[in-house]
């Protein structure tokens, strides 16, 4: 068995044949590398000296590989909250949210203040259904404090076997004391796209998080939405849509622009900067678009409610956004592992930073949904009833003839005009409308858009 002393030696020796070769001291580079290189030979000294010192003395003999896995997750948190070591377990989750599905509470998180924060509920799932809201702080998973809590690690507590519960406690802006909440795990089915119709020719479609198949399930939403060439105009929600992949967030952007930047970086090595630009699409859409964005709305979500901004092919409404412009880079690692590094920052067509500051809506409409009880108690409240020409007995109706009753008898067995499945979901869309202040505002917005589109100057 070979001595602590040795192992840490053969480190150190490994350790500076990986250095890369600009920065070795040749006699003909720059003064200000050479300096920084023997920074860096001292401060390996001084790791592999606690490294040496923990094999030797600590109360307990600890693997030299755990070490060196601690001191990188260490290394890579100092940095900011979205860098992160992930070993090939970790590594090879994270694929998964991208192609399958798995067992949690269907939150997204990030580290903000040096606090476990969430950024968006995902839609129909635990956390949802049980309330949780962007910028909710978790301060305790299954009463273990989640300070100085890696990323990684806080996941792997939220996630688990269908069924199971797990309880956190959470703080909320205004709240005097923190709030126990007790969710039931369940299969976070990543789909990413649902579209329906508001009302005759007024589309929604939302977006949850962008996925491997987004582009694809979007337009044939699309299409379903178009088929009858009638649509005057869509929401488009992006709402606690947390990211996901650039290249979907781009690819849908495209959809309806032709021509300028979507979205660019910059980096601090030139030869890492991107741009990616819009191109002539053979089928344009023309209808009026209104993007629904708020708190939860973060990363690719944001560059395309930017883009769409930018290039003023669609009005944003909602709340600011998240703010998560940074672009983080997944290198693999030979030990089945992988390294996600902050490599760049976003920026939308017009220059804008997104980092930090997120997407200003060109109307800003708070988030504020009604409960149950609450729009059961609006619908509730008797309305005003003012008698109008048509509820005056003999009334003559507009052709001129006085009314007359016509009412056709059912047969027995006849369907009404809409069945019961189809009056469930025109119910459930009021409903919907009627819980959403940020919908309701969109549409009404896309209806008196198509209203003044319609009206022609007086000659």
């Amino acid at each position: 068995m070979k001595s602590g002393n040795s192992i840490t030696k053969r480190l150190l020796f490994v350790v500076i044949l990986l250095l890369p070769v600009a920065t070795l001291p040749l006699w003909d580079r720059d003064s200000r590398v050479i300096a920084q290189t023997e920074e860096i030979y001292q401060n390996l000294e001084s790791f592999t000296a606690v490294l040496h010192m923990l094999q030797e003395n600590y109360v307990e003999e600890v693997e030299p590989k755990e070490l060196i896995e601690g001191a990188i997750k260490g290394m890579l948190n100092s940095l900011d909250p979205h860098s992160s070591y992930m070993d090939p377990e970790d590594f090879k989750d994270l694929q998964v949210e991208t192609k399958g599905s798995f067992s949690g509470i269907g939150i997204e998180i990030t580290m903000k203040d040096a606090i476990l924060t969430v950024v968006s509920p995902i839609d129909d799932t635990p956390a949802f259904k049980m309330g949780l809201q962007a910028g909710d702080r978790i301060i305790q998973i299954e009463g273990k404090p989640t300070k100085d809590m890696t990323l990684m690690d806080a996941v792997k507590l939220l996630r688990g076997p269908k069924g199971t519960d797990v309880t956190i406690s959470i703080h909320r802006e205004g709240w005097t004391e923190l709030k126990e909440v007790i969710l039931t795990r369940d299969d976070i089915p990543l789909l990413s796209v649902k579209a329906k119709m508001l009302e005759p020719g007024y589309g929604y479609i939302r977006i949850r998080t962008f996925q491997a198949n987004t582009t694809r399930d979007f337009k044939t939403a699309m299409a379903e939405l178009t088929k009858d060439g009638k649509l005057k105009g869509l929401v488009f929600d992006l709402r606690n849509n947390p990211g996901g992949l650039l290249d979907q967030a781009v690819r849908i952007s495209d959809i309806f622009l032709d021509e300028g930047l979507i979205v660019y970086t910059k980096s601090r090595r030139q030869e890492n900067n991107l741009s990616y630009s819009a191109h002539k699409n053979g089928t344009p859409y023309t209808f009026p678009i209104v993007v629904l964005v708020n708190e939860g709305s973060a990363s690719a979500s944001e560059i395309v409610a930017g883009a769409l901004q930018d290039h003023k092919r669609a009005l944003v409404l909602g709340a600011q956004t998240f703010g998560k412009g940074s672009v983080q880079t997944i290198h693999p690692m030979s030990n089945g592992g992988g390294l996600r590094i902050t490599t760049a920052r976003y920026y939308t067509p017009n220059g804008r930073s997104i980092q930090a500051t997120g997407i200003t809506p060109d109307i800003n409409v708070p988030t504020a949904f009604l409960t149950e009880e609450e729009l059961k108690e609006k619908n509730g409240k008797e309305k005003p009833k003012f008698i109008r020409e048509k509820d005056l007995l003999h009334h003559f109706d507009n052709e001129g003839t006085k009314d007359k009753v016509k009412k056709e008898p059912q047969k027995d067995g006849e369907l009404s005009v809409v069945d019961d499945k189809e009056q469930q979901e025109l119910d459930e869309i009021k409903t919907l409308i009627e819980k959403d202040n940020q919908l309701r505002q969109g549409l009404t917005i896309l209806k008196s858009a198509h209203i003044f589109s319609s009206m022609s100057p007086t000659q």
